[in-house]
């Protein structure tokens, strides 16, 4: 073969083993992540198939399974800021609503104060002495002092002035002059507790049950309490002389037991609807939850109408003698009046006729007598 020719072929063979020598380096490195990989795949066993469809279809499988793992680390990542931000705001919410629990309990002490020193109160001044930079949650606040005052001692915020928003406590009972000016913690709310389970055990209850209920508020007898004292005292002497509750001796107990009705101050002041109210209040529920205790205040608030209607036709009705006597009286006066007027009028005219015949008869003057006889 001609040297031109050789040397032609010697280039040739050189350039196709040159194109080939990369493909087999692709291969090499195609096969070995593979069996890494998945060492119990069937191509790692398979070292002497054509590489023609290795070459082509695994290296696109690793960046598969990059990114997979890629995927799944983000995922873990956002899981994790997102469990991060909601215990942060667990966090965050129960530090707001221990501070709108801690600005609760301020604002009943605040409004304990207005009620002992008998001065309203406006939204303003809440704002501005108590609840300040919590002035979003104002109303959440505002409602859950108003329960605790009503629930525990008996007082209910009303707003007198709407457009200043102005309030003030009154008493659930309707408490007489000379009691207005007690400037103590109202205890209203045990009286009203008290009550409640005498109405709703017949009208009449025994020391145990009102003691079994009073435990429930953390009322015990002989342990003093910081806001009420004595509990035993308060309802057994202090209620019983102010005739709120009755106290009586159960006859023929043997050893000797004790239970509580309403006293006359009680049914005076107050009714079984208001009761079975605050009741209902207790309960978070509805007066009419009570069936029996229900229609027994019902029939208690149509008695209760009738005696005011029957009481105003009596003050009408005195009201209207009054009038009539008063009105009698005057004329009777008028009368008396003008009859002595008349009187007056006949004793003058009478003295007057008798001067007038006095005058006429007098002596007349003997030197006018002379001087008419010359």
């Amino acid at each position: 073969m001609p040297r031109g020719q050789k040397s032609k072929l010697r280039a040739r063979e050189k350039r196709r083993q040159a194109r080939e020598k990369p493909n087999d380096q692709a291969g090499a490195q195609a096969t070995g992540p593979e069996e890494e990989e998945s060492p119990s795949s069937p191509s790692s066993g398979l070292k002497d198939a054509p590489q023609s469809s290795s070459t082509t279809e695994t290296p696109s499988n690793p960046p598969v399974h990059g990114g997979v793992h890629s995927t799944t680390t983000t995922a873990a990542a956002i899981s994790n800021a997102s469990s991060s931000k909601g215990a942060k705001n667990q966090v965050a919410e129960r530090s707001n609503a221990s501070q709108v629990e801690e600005t609760t309990e301020q604002l009943v002490h605040y409004l304990l104060y207005k009620y002992q020193m008998k001065e309203p109160v406006t939204k303003a001044d809440m704002l501005r002495n108590v609840i300040q930079v919590y002035r979003n949650h104002f109303h959440e606040i505002f409602k859950r002092a108003s329960d605790h005052l009503e629930l525990v001692f008996g007082l209910d915020v009303k707003e007198v002035d709407p457009n200043r928003s102005t309030y003030v406590l009154v008493n659930k009972l309707e408490v007489s002059c000379d009691e207005r000016d007690n400037r103590g913690v109202p205890n209203t709310g045990v009286l009203m507790t008290v009550l409640g389970v005498i109405f709703t055990n017949g009208n009449c209850a025994t020391e145990e049950q009102v003691w079994e209920v009073l435990n429930m508020m953390g009322l015990y007898a002989g342990r003093n309490n910081l806001i009420y004292g004595d509990p035993k005292k308060l309802i057994t002497e202090d209620f019983v002389q102010q005739k709120y509750l009755q106290y009586r001796h159960v006859p023929g107990s043997d050893p000797p037991r004790f239970e509580f009705l309403w006293g006359p101050r009680a049914y005076a002041e107050t009714s079984k609807m208001k009761v079975l109210e605050f009741l209902a209040k207790v309960h978070d529920t509805i007066p009419s939850a009570f069936p029996p205790c229900y229609e027994e205040a019902l029939r208690d608030e149509e008695e209760r109408a009738r005696a005011r209607v029957a009481a105003r036709a009596r003050t009408a009705a005195m009201a209207s003698a009054r009038s009539r006597a008063t009105a009698s009286r005057s004329s009777h006066t008028k009368i008396n009046n003008t009859h002595r007027a008349h009187r007056m009028l006949e004793s003058r005219s009478i003295c007057q006729v008798r001067k007038m015949v006095r005058y006429t008869l007098r002596p007349k003057d003997k030197s006018k007598e002379g001087e008419v006889q010359m």
